[in-house]
């Protein structure tokens, strides 16, 4: 048989073979009461494990490689992290194992006991060629609650992930969720194509600047569309005018440095999405909702956390422009509820979840986790080959743990940790 180590860990974890009649090298016999635990940082493979070996109860730790000579390529003779290793599990032995003080590490090896069906289908998993995932044929036929659970335990991994990132952006702003927030909500609204001027904008224009001028629309708007870029000096309408007069002023008092309206988007873009309409709606929620994190932390339900992004009212120049000087056709230019629901997938659900998980206060984890219930299911054509597998994906809940299955496990092929792969694998009993 050919595997990698992976597989031989997944074994020894599990206990995966023929456990009759087993036997060291030196022809003493083994019983496994523990495997132990596995490490995923550094050192032994497994931690904590109780081995019988002839009469003695050992408890300690097992490291595992393909061959024993492993041992001492990968350093552990001299390494004091090694001295507790009890039992060393190999497929070949080729040369002894010592710890530091010279006496001699047991070995087993498995080679022999591995079941050629448990690696018939570690090989069909792993080797052979599929369209999306590796157990794309199978996966329809595990027990429902089985993926439920386990996708909520990578929708977790997910969240976890996006929050450490969030935790380094947070300390960077010097413990300031609210500042940090604000940061996330414009980069956000940014929509992708736009996410990245938005950021810098709001980096550029802290919110304590903002806050000063909490009761004047009109002062906020001319800070937000100046730092942008688009107060320029060719405006002819009234209102972008003013907002330019407005803005030199408070340019002045607080030495800002607008961006560069070239890094602005609006190629490809409906007249909708222009980053002149975002603009104008995030100048509105800025001026409608001061300290907006404490409020997303006193909601409970999907409909109010929506309103926060639906109710808010611009400016009624917008009512019939897309962009400053070029007159159009009455239209609305509220938020549509995609929109809504992708702010509250890209940001609310992510400061609950973080906020929740740093300072140790589980329904703010709920509720973020909860709220995912209430969001769509994104379309694209990852849930979609889900869907044509048998998996159901109604919620962004499914969907947003679907993704993270698909790009860390099965992009690539960690089905040996992988909850479902484990399933598959697995012999019936």
């Amino acid at each position: 048989m050919m595997f990698n180590e992976d597989f031989l860990q997944y074994v020894w974890k599990f206990r995966l073979f023929n456990k009759a009649g087993l036997l060291t090298t030196l022809g003493e016999t083994v019983e496994i009461v523990s495997p132990g635990l596995q490490n995923i940082d550094s050192g032994p493979d497994f931690q904590h494990a109780k081995i019988k070996i002839g009469n003695t109860l050992w408890a300690g730790n097992v490291e595992v490689h393909l061959s024993s000579s492993g041992w001492k390529q990968h350093g552990h003779t001299t390494d004091d992290a090694y001295d507790n290793v009890i039992l060393h599990v190999v497929c070949r032995d080729d040369t002894p194992v010592y710890r530091k003080d010279g006496t001699r590490i047991p070995t087993i090896i498995l080679n022999d006991r591995i079941p050629d069906e448990l690696f018939a289908k570690y090989n069909w998993l792993i080797n052979e060629p599929k369209q999306i995932i590796p157990c794309e044929a199978s996966i329809g036929s595990i027990d429902p609650l089985l993926i439920h659970n386990w996708l909520t335990r990578v929708l977790v991994e997910r969240l976890q992930k996006r929050s450490n990132q969030l935790a380094a952006a947070i300390q960077t702003n010097k413990g300031d969720w609210e500042e940090t927030f604000y940061q996330y909500l414009a980069a956000n609204f940014g929509f992708k194509v736009n996410a990245l001027p938005f950021e810098l904008l709001a980096k550029s224009l802290p919110q304590n600047i903002l806050a000063k001028h909490k009761n004047n629309p009109m002062q906020i708007e001319a800070l937000i569309f100046g730092q942008a870029g688009f107060l320029t000096a060719d405006l002819k309408d009234e209102y972008p005018v003013t907002l330019r007069a407005e803005y030199q002023f408070l340019q002045k008092k607080y030495n800002l440095k607008p961006l560069q309206k070239h890094l602005w988007k609006f190629s490809k873009l409906r007249p909708l999405n222009f980053p002149t309409i975002r603009l104008a709606q995030f100048a509105a929620l800025v001026y409608q909702s001061n300290h907006l994190f404490s409020k997303v932390l006193d909601i409970r339900n999907y409909d109010d956390y929506a309103k926060l992004f639906t109710d808010i009212k611009m400016n009624s120049y917008w009512d019939d422009h897309y962009q400053f000087d070029k007159p159009s056709k009455p239209a609305a230019k509220n938020l549509g509820k995609s929109s809504v629901d992708i702010l509250l997938l890209n940001t609310i659900v992510l400061y609950l979840f973080s906020y929740g998980n740093q300072h140790q206060q589980e329904r703010y984890v709920n509720r973020a986790l909860h709220l995912l219930e209430f969001l769509p299911v994104e379309q694209n054509s990852i849930i979609a080959g889900f869907v044509t597998m048998g998996v159901k994906a109604g919620t962004a809940y499914e969907s947003q743990a679907l993704l993270e299955l698909k790009n860390v496990y099965c992009n690539y092929k960690k089905c040996l940790q992988c909850g479902i792969g484990n399933k598959i694998l697995k012999p019936a009993m």
